[in-house]
C-alpha cells in the first residue's frame, strides 16, 4: 500500500480552503493534537483523514468515533474498554478505540457532547498517554496521536464551564478551522461537477452533460446550510431524477421534503415546539400598500401586487428561492408555481 492510495482526493481552489490544506500541511507531520473546527457537512473529517495519512503514522491504525453516537457511559465503554464483569452485560473484556489506536492516530467528531467527567479523563489520555478501563485499576500506555473535531465554539463552551479549560489548551495545539461552502463559493461548481460525474456513473450513463445557467445559477446563490454534504446530496438528487435525453440538469430542488401537501402544522407537533407568539390584540396588521383608486381591473391589480411582492421577496432573500418562498410563508414549490405565472423565472 502506497501513501496515495489512502488518501481521498479534496476539490477546492478557494483560496481561504487551499489555506486549510497548507495548514494541515505544516501540521500533519507533527505528532500533536490538532482540532477541526468547522460546520457539519464542511469536510472535517476528509480534513482529519489528511492530518493522519500525511504524517509519520500514515501505516498505522486510524480509528475514527463519533462522540455524541452514545450515552456516557457506553461511550466511556467504548473509548476506554472494559474488563469482565465491569457492568451488566460485560461477560469479557474488550479493548476500547484508544488502544486500537495505539501507535496511530484516533479521530474523535462531536468533542464537545462529552461529559465532563470523560473530558477529564481523555486529558490524561492526551497528557500521559494513559487510562484505565472501565472496572480496572490497571494502567493502560498508549502512543497516539488525538485529532479532534467539533461544529461548536469550544473557548465559549469553556467560558460558560461546559468544556474543560485545560483540555482545550492541551488539544489546541494548532486549529484547522474549516471554512463553510458559502465562503467559498468559487468551489461550488467544481464539487457540483464531481458529484454528478460520479452519480452519472453509479446509474449507468456514459456522461453528465452538465447543469443549465439557470442551475448553475441557483446553486451559487444558495446558502448551503448543510455545506458539501448537503451539495452532495441536492447535486445527486438532480442527476438521478434527470429525463431528458441531453441528461442536462435544468433545475435544482433544495428541499426534498417541499409539496404543496406538506403538513403546515408538523413544526408545531414535534416534541418542545414554542407556541407562535401571538401579536397584540391593539397592533393592527401592517399594511403593505394602500387600495388603488377605484374602480380598477381588479385581476390585473392583484397581478400587479403579487408580482411586486414576488420580486421584494427574491430581492430581500438574495435571490435565493427557497428563502424568498419562506419570506413570503410559501412552500419552495408554490413559489416556483408563481414565478412561472408570472414569467419570472429569467430573473433568477
Amino acid at each position: 500500500m502506497e501513501l496515495r492510495d489512502t488518501l481521498d482526493p479534496i476539490l477546492g481552489q478557494a483560496d481561504n480552503f487551499l489555506a486549510v490544506l497548507e495548514k494541515v500541511s505544516r501540521v500533519a507531520p507533527l505528532s500533536k493534537p490538532v482540532l477541526i473546527i468547522g460546520e457539519r457537512g464542511s469536510g472535517k473529517e476528509l480534513i482529519a483523514a489528511r492530518v493522519h495519512y500525511l504524517s509519520e503514522r500514515w501505516a498505522r491504525p486510524y480509528v475514527k468515533f463519533n462522540c455524541a453516537a452514545l450515552n456516557e457511559e457506553l461511550l466511556e465503554s467504548e473509548l476506554f474498554g472494559h474488563v469482565a464483569g465491569a457492568f451488566t452485560g460485560a461477560a469479557k473484556t474488550r479493548v476500547g478505540r484508544f488502544e486500537l489506536a495505539n501507535n496511530g492516530s484516533i479521530f474523535l467528531d462531536e468533542l464537545a457532547s462529552m461529559s465532563l467527567r470523560l473530558q477529564e479523563k481523555l486529558l490524561r489520555v492526551v497528557e500521559y498517554g494513559e487510562f484505565e478501563r472501565v472496572g480496572s485499576s490497571e494502567t493502560v500506555k498508549v502512543n497516539l496521536r488525538l485529532i479532534g473535531a467539533a461544529n461548536v465554539d469550544l473557548p465559549a463552551l469553556a467560558r460558560a464551564g461546559r468544556f474543560r479549560e485545560d483540555l482545550l489548551d492541551r488539544l489546541s495545539f494548532d486549529v484547522v478551522t474549516v471554512p463553510p461552502l458559502r465562503e467559498r463559493r468559487e468551489d461550488i461548481p467544481l464539487l457540483a461537477q464531481k458529484f454528478a460525474e460520479g452519480m452519472s456513473r453509479e446509474l449507468g450513463r456514459e456522461y453528465f452533460a452538465g447543469f443549465s445557467p439557470a442551475a448553475e445559477r441557483a446553486l451559487l446563490s444558495y446558502e448551503w446550510p448543510g455545506n458539501v454534504r448537503e451539495l452532495r446530496n441536492v447535486v445527486e438528487r438532480a442527476v438521478y431524477r434527470l429525463e431528458n435525453e441531453r441528461r442536462v440538469v435544468e433545475s435544482i430542488e433544495f428541499d426534498p421534503f417541499a409539496s404543496p401537501y406538506r403538513p403546515r402544522a408538523m413544526a408545531a407537533q414535534l416534541a418542545g415546539a414554542a407556541p407562535p407568539v401571538a401579536a397584540p390584540a391593539s397592533q393592527e396588521p401592517p399594511s403593505i400598500a394602500a387600495v388603488p383608486q377605484l374602480p380598477l381591473d381588479f385581476e390585473a391589480a392583484v397581478a400587479d401586487f403579487e408580482t411586486r411582492l414576488l420580486r421584494q421577496a427574491l430581492e430581500d432573500g438574495r435571490y435565493n428561492q427557497r428563502r424568498a418562498a419562506e419570506l413570503l410563508q410559501l412552500t419552495y414549490h408554490q413559489f416556483r408555481g408563481l414565478l412561472k405565472k408570472y414569467k419570472l423565472l429569467d430573473s433568477e
